[in-house]
């Protein structure tokens, strides 16, 4: 009989961090609302693109 591990998946917690961050630094700009948002997706792309490249080249 084999053992059977599941590998715990934490790549949502790249996503919160990156999200909080980039809202944060959006929110540090003081230019309305709108940077707030397109520093969370900035962030949330700066994430993806992390996770795609360099995460995944750490796991080969």
């Amino acid at each position: 009989m084999t053992q059977h591990e599941e590998e715990k998946n934490y790549d949502y917690i790249y996503y919160i961090v990156a999200l909080v961050s980039g809202l944060f630094t959006g929110a540090i700009i003081e230019k309305g609302i709108v940077w707030i948002l397109v520093g969370g997706v900035l962030g949330l792309l700066t994430a993806a693109l992390f996770l795609k490249t360099l995460a995944k080249s750490s796991h080969d």
